[in-house]
């Protein structure tokens, strides 16, 4: 079934619980959007895929029973992009640490308040961390010093993964899979990981997941353009206490045509309604603010000129709602040269809104947005593909639900 198919018949079946006017409501949408998905092309499926599912409480692969639900914690948590994939395969996030207080602003407005958000995670006490199926991360990459291991070594002295990672973020990860054992983990991180501080960053986290904690682990790069359009490469590291038939086959990663920018561009043509200040109007235009200003447009074209006359390829970069983007970042908010949407040759090209961000990270249209454009931007640039991380999730839920059974199994012939 196509991505499409599967929206729409999603769509029908939220539409059979409720109507349309509640639908609209609760995805605060124009009823005629909702309308417009059911008889048109939808051009973003995942996002439809996803509201909906998290309205059915389904996911829309793998349905758990009511006893089959697995739990887990989100650590360096951002805005819960990792949260909503997990969410979506079935999960019950039990745990969340994230120290930026504007991401928790934000993490806050879009999660029902069923436990505090632990700040710095250095603060954490892994012993009092809640029991967990799965441990989810997307952490900062840091550099490893490994001279205190070589000297270690030297002396014949044992050394850990407290050794070798003390003072990086991760070292945080590896203490509490230490202490709690979960298990299954996916950590992801940018696709430089691999090669980062000539490859001994990676050495580190991949002795101290297998050798140190004795976890099996899988990783593999997945370019976030098979769901949204965006060019957008991540590793993700996939770890269980044991051997599974855990394959990278299974996660469902719709190859063929990526999807294209105009499916998260606002229309302009009144076909949703404005939202705030990103547009305005019957027509709901993007507003003029987000207009490149002509001494701006300016400054980046000869910045780009220059480094073109010396060979370098820095600069602007120009889409249009035929093309897949580049990699949003988390300095999108300095100027917005990186992903500029052109207007037509005798226009300035503008700055994607920060709902057109949410949209390239896979978040739905019901996702609060209540800070500054400048948060905004600087979160979801951080952010996940949030339909990325929940078809990992999703390819790991049986894997996790036959431990579970084999665990109160074995616990059921203790008692007996």
């Amino acid at each position: 079934m196509s991505y499409e198919n599967e929206a729409r018949e999603a769509l029908e079946e939220a539409i059979s619980r409720y109507s349309v006017a509640d639908l609209a409501s609760r995805w605060d949408v124009d009823s005629r959007t909702i309308e417009g998905w059911r008889s048109k092309s939808i051009k973003n499926p995942g996002l439809i895929i996803d509201a909906t599912f998290r309205l059915l409480d389904a996911p829309s692969h793998h349905q758990p029973e009511a006893d089959s639900t697995f739990t887990f914690i989100d650590l360096f948590a951002g805005i819960g992009g990792t949260r909503r994939g997990f969410e979506a395969a079935g999960g019950k996030c039990v745990f969340t640490s994230e120290w930026d207080r504007f991401a928790q602003e934000t993490y806050r407005a879009n999660f029902p308040p069923t436990h505090p958000i632990s700040g710095d995670i250095g603060e954490v006490i892994a012993e009092e961390v809640p029991d967990h199926d799965v441990l989810v991360a997307g952490f900062p990459c840091q550099p490893f010093s490994l001279a205190g291991v070589s000297k270690k070594n030297s002396l014949g002295r044992a050394h850990g993964f407290s050794c070798e990672t003390q003072g990086t973020l991760f070292f945080d990860i590896a203490r509490i899979l230490d202490a709690k054992r979960p298990p299954a983990f996916l950590l992801e991180n940018v696709k430089n990981l691999a090669s980062h501080d000539k490859g001994q960053t990676f050495e580190v986290i991949l002795r101290t997941l297998q050798d140190e904690l004795g976890y099996e682990i899988d990783y593999k790069v997945i370019d976030g353009r098979h769901f949204v359009p965006q060019h957008r490469e991540r590793v993700f590291i996939v770890g269980f206490d044991s051997s599974t038939n855990f394959d990278w086959d299974q996660v469902d990663i719709p190859y063929g045509d990526a999807p294209i920018l105009d499916s998260v561009l606002h229309p302009e043509d009144g076909s949703e309604e404005p939202e705030g200040e990103y547009t305005l109007g019957s027509q709901a235009k993007v507003n003029n603010k987000y207009t490149l200003s002509k001494n701006l447009w300016k400054y980046l074209k000869d910045y780009a000129a220059k480094h073109r006359a010396k060979g370098n390829g820095f600069g602007y970069s120009r889409f249009g709602p035929e093309d897949v983007a580049r990699t949003l970042s988390a300095r999108y908010h300095k100027d917005g040269s990186e992903i500029l949407i052109t207007r037509g040759p005798r226009s300035n090209p503008r700055r994607l809104t920060p709902r057109e961000c949410a949209r390239l990270m896979g978040f739905p249209d019901n996702f609060r947005i209540p800070v500054s454009d400048t948060q905004a931007y600087r979160q979801f640039g951080n952010s996940i593909i949030v339909p990325a991380v929940s078809a990992v999730a999703k390819a790991m839920y049986p894997h996790l639900i036959a431990k579970k059974k084999e665990s109160q199994s074995n616990q059921l012939a203790l008692v007996v």
